[in-house]
């Protein structure tokens, strides 16, 4: 979109810009790694807005605001308590998707939980090999934590997609595919899911895979998937939390608890020092499964100018990847062969300290589902009451 289109200097610089969804914005991120409130104000700080003709950063320090945008933010390092229907403790906090951005609950939120609770459980959005990739090359590093174990959630409907099912479409009748027996799809998308695994593996950290029931599994899709888990050699544990509550999480919460009595190896995928053409590669073929990376002439200038610049050897590499595929076609499913990733763009968040190279055509401000749930919501004028939200 254009801005700047009035006739005065009061209505701005004419420029060509876009708008970003709010959890892929830096202060979101930055909200999500910072340790306290000086941490907070000194990356604000460093949040680099734009470059003068002479190519030097403009920051948010420079333009005198940071100290105001700190003080907006101030409460915001403070997670929210909340608590679930049975009364167990919940900490929210930061709340960045892992395909456009790190993907994870805060380092304070997980130092606080920590300290209050026996067993502290934190999430990373998207799967193993985005949000996961995250946590364990990007969160941990800059937490200094280490986990005892890792669960890998897994559907049987997911897996049926990545088997070859039928493509779902927002807003319209789920297929029969995903709602009555079909071990031969189950099967062939457990590929996807022992992929997963491995990854957790790759870590040195003990995976346990739960399998969240739908209602339409049958028991024989279960066992299926229970049998492949030990074939694999890695613990499963059946769920139904959202049917049965706490009780319904039993069996996942022993295997949990017992996984982290194991002795974990915890490793990084790559040293810190590695240029990040390297790390775009391993991350690339470690995780993803590509055989390459294909860098388009803007990525390419970026990463030779950031690896040339001292000030970046510590930034964190943030990939922005579709969650929908191992790669970044969302289409190609299951564990795709024979494919290379394509970095068309390079991204800088300076105050979050991280560089995020952009693969595919995926978008920070994604449109909605041919359905939006917001058509449903509305509101009894005279009752006041809000209907359509469930």
């Amino acid at each position: 979109m254009e801005i700047g289109l009035g006739e005065g200097k009061l209505d701005g610089y004419r420029m060509v810009t876009k708008t970003n969804i709010a959890v892929s914005s830096e202060l979101m991120a930055i909200l999500a790694v910072s340790k306290d409130l000086k941490d907070l104000r000194e990356r604000i700080g460093k949040i680099v807005l734009a470059y003068d003709k002479k190519g030097k950063a403009v920051t948010t320090e420079d333009l005198e605001v940071a100290g105001a945008m700190t003080a907006w933010m101030r409460n915001t390092i403070n997670p929210t308590l909340c608590y679930t229907v049975e009364g167990q403790p919940v900490l929210v906090h930061a709340g960045p998707f892992a395909n456009i951005a790190i993907g994870q609950s805060s380092v304070i939120g997980d130092r606080l939980g920590l300290k209050l609770f026996d067993y502290h459980v934190t999430e990373s959005g998207f799967a193993a090999d985005i949000g996961f990739e995250k946590f364990w090359n990007v969160k941990c590093r800059l937490s200094g934590l280490k986990p005892d174990c890792s669960v890998v959630v897994a559907t049987i409907r997911a897996l049926k997609m990545h088997g070859g099912g039928p493509k779902v479409t927002p807003g319209k009748k789920i297929p029969k595919e995903y709602t009555e027996e079909n071990l031969e799809l189950l099967e062939k998308g457990a590929e996807n899911l022992f992929h997963h695994v491995g990854l957790v593996k790759k870590a040195g950290i003990v995976p346990v895979v739960c399998i969240n029931r739908f209602a339409t599994d049958t028991e024989a899709e279960v066992q299926l998937l229970r049998d492949l888990c030990e074939k694999h050699h890695v613990r499963c544990a059946l769920s139904e939390h959202w049917r049965y509550g706490g009780e319904g999480a039993r069996e996942l919460a022993e295997k949990v608890i017992e996984a982290c009595e194991e002795k974990t190896e915890f490793k990084y995928l790559y040293p810190l020092d590695m240029r990040l053409r390297d790390r775009v590669e391993t991350i690339a073929h470690e995780v993803y499964g590509a055989d390459g990376v294909d860098w388009a002439p803007l990525a390419l200038e970026k990463a030779e100018r950031f690896e040339k610049d001292p000030k970046y050897a510590d930034y964190a590499t943030m990939m922005v990847k579709t969650h929908l595929s191992l790669s970044h076609d969302p289409e190609l499913k299951g564990v795709p062969k024979g494919w290379r990733l394509p970095i068309r763009d390079i991204l800088e968040y300076s105050g979050a300290r991280f560089l995020c190279p952009m693969a595919g055509t995926i978008t920070m401000m994604p449109g909605t589902g041919s359905n939006p749930a917001y058509r449903k919501v509305d509101i009894d004028t005279e009752t006041g009451e809000v209907k359509g939200l469930f």
